[in-house]
């Protein structure tokens, strides 16, 4: 049976450095929340919270309405796996699975079927008598979570799992995470740091910074209408043009656009749009020009310099089909997309794209 979990007004500190800072959110029964957001935000120690390795100074942790925060760990009804795997070195795959079985005193026979049932669940029904050093990463994280199953958790907890593995083998095991978790339907709090795979796994993305909760919604709805400039910048990549703000409106490249969100005191803002959202048109006379293109397979992404009062360098995303007419010294006119844009103070000079968003 799946359980809700619920983060109320969460606060840990060490010493001066607040790690959680009244954080509220709720993670509904068999639903996958992805907790993330920069180093230092806060999103492990949530989850150690929920396991119950922390203990927050104040607040309450909830599962399915009971108060569990001082319930030590092992009473919580909750698996954890961790980056690091943590599988017993001694112990081969099956005796790692069943593992928490022995410590409850399962039957020998019951514990290793139970075992072999899960090494099967998570592809390796072949390597039952394999040691962690005869283990790839990938497998290994995979004996690790099907040890967190092993006890039937109604909650499951993911500490960064993927983050040692090499691209190919990450990709894949969080496809295979992500099956389990919908054939099982378990309750998961699944931290990253990484925005792609929090927006391809997840129900719900939360995204944390310094301690609090900054916007929780479904990955389209964080990433198309983000609620803060932090969740914009963090979230993808976004770029930040010169804008001037009359009413509810902000002109930007020409263009009158409509305003998404609070609108600051300043009329001088800088506009945050996301590459896809800028429109390319090949143009001799056009008052832009193409410094760089960067093949990114469906797409290609370049970086354009605007010239003008209002110019500065931007970041476009376009199909691959049109890249031909649009490399490096090319005159191009561009435009965005008719659509609102979030704004935010101009606190100075507009941020120049970063060369690794080419």
């Amino acid at each position: 049976m799946t359980a809700s979990v619920e983060f109320r007004a969460l606060r840990r500190t060490y010493g001066r450095t607040v790690a959680l800072d009244g954080l509220d959110l709720v993670v509904a029964p068999g639903e996958l929340v992805a907790l993330l957001g920069p180093s230092g935000c806060g999103k492990t120690t949530a989850l150690r919270c929920v396991a119950g390795f922390e203990r927050p100074d104040s607040g309450a942790v909830l599962v399915d309405g009971r108060d569990v925060t001082n319930v030590p760990a092992n009473k919580r009804d909750a698996g954890m796996v961790f980056q690091s795997y943590s599988l017993f070195p001694n112990l081969d795959a099956r005796d790692n699975v069943a593992f928490g079985l022995r410590v409850r005193k399962v039957p020998v026979a019951a514990r290793r079927a139970r075992a072999d049932e899960l090494l099967d669940l998570v592809g390796l029904p072949d390597h039952a008598g394999r040691y962690p050093h005869q283990l790839s990463g990938g497998q290994q994280q995979r004996v690790a979570l099907a040890r967190a199953l092993a006890l039937e958790p109604r909650v499951l907890l993911l500490d960064e799992p993927l983050s040692a593995l090499d691209a190919k083998v990450r990709l894949a095991l969080r496809e295979e995470i992500r099956r389990l978790q919908l054939d099982l339907g378990i309750t998961t709090v699944f931290v990253t740091h990484d925005q792609e795979e929090a927006l391809s796994i997840a129900d719900r993305v939360a995204v944390l910074r310094d301690g609090r909760l900054e916007q929780a919604g479904a990955p389209a709805e964080v990433y198309d209408r983000p609620a803060t400039p932090f969740v914009a910048e963090f979230v993808g990549t976004m770029n930040h043009l010169a804008g001037r703000v009359s009413g509810d409106q902000v002109t930007v490249l020409g263009q009158l656009l409509p305003v998404d969100g609070p609108v600051p005191p300043d009329p001088s803002v800088d506009v945050l749009v996301r590459p896809e959202a800028v429109r390319v048109v090949p143009a001799g006379d056009g008052s832009a020009v193409v410094l760089a293109a960067s093949f990114r397979g469906a797409s290609v992404r370049l970086r354009i310099a605007v010239e003008g009062d209002e110019g500065g360098e931007v970041l476009a995303d376009v199909p691959g089909h049109e890249a031909a007419r649009l490399g490096p010294g090319a005159r191009v006119t561009v435009r965005l997309v008719e659509r609102p844009v979030l704004v935010a103070a101009r606190t100075g000079p507009v941020p120049v794209p970063t060369a690794d968003a080419v």
